[in-house]
């Protein structure tokens, strides 16, 4: 059973089907950690309800990122971390977070990736992208996490059809609804 940790910064729903996922048996694992870098979030609500010790990380309390992410990696150590999903985490992780887990730290992204990606993409920003672009279908993608912003090879996409009269908003739900599909199965993957 693998020792997961989620990292996110809003509602957590996405955090929440990896949470039904482990508890279902759909995944081989255990969610031990939450962190974010934000309080008062609805990902910290969940974590409480399901009895899931969670720490905030605000980017104020260290000198810089690099020293925030050197805290949390002292943290999942002692959880003895073993995957690291980011569902929501609106941060860039450093080098050194992604050195220590390379290969098990994956986020996901509510487009199809290379489209609509990297630094400043995130959010309603992204599903405004793609409607002012015109494009006909947009989607999810899970990935592994490197050194760049959403850059990481390709897990799993799914891709979710642009309907006529969208707005960012009924798009990013009918996006969600195939995130939390997506990312319990590439996590019950990777567990096992």
């Amino acid at each position: 059973m693998k020792r997961i940790a989620i990292f996110a910064s809003g509602g957590g729903s996405d955090m929440q089907s990896v949470i039904d996922g482990c508890e279902s048996g759909l995944i081989d694992g255990k969610v031990v950690a939450v962190v974010t870098n934000k309080d008062g979030i609805g990902a910290l609500d969940r974590a409480e309800k399901h009895g899931i010790e969670s720490k905030v990380y605000k980017l104020g309390d260290y000198e810089d990122a690099e020293d925030r992410d050197r805290a949390i990696i002292e943290y999942l150590s002692e959880k003895e971390v073993e995957l690291v999903v980011l569902a929501g985490y609106l941060a860039i992780v450093t080098p050194c977070l992604v050195d220590k887990y390379r290969g098990k730290i994956i986020n996901i992204h509510p487009s199809l990736i290379p489209k609509f990606c990297g630094k400043g993409m995130y959010g309603l920003k992204v599903h405004t992208a793609v409607l002012e672009a015109g494009e006909k279908e947009s989607g999810a993608t899970v990935h592994f996490v490197d050194e760049g912003a959403d850059t990481g090879e390709i897990i799993a996409q799914v891709k979710v059809p642009v309907l006529e009269g969208d707005t960012p908003q009924t798009l990013q739900e009918r996006v969600l609804i195939q995130e939390h599909i997506l990312l319990p199965s590439v996590v019950a993957k990777l567990c096992k």
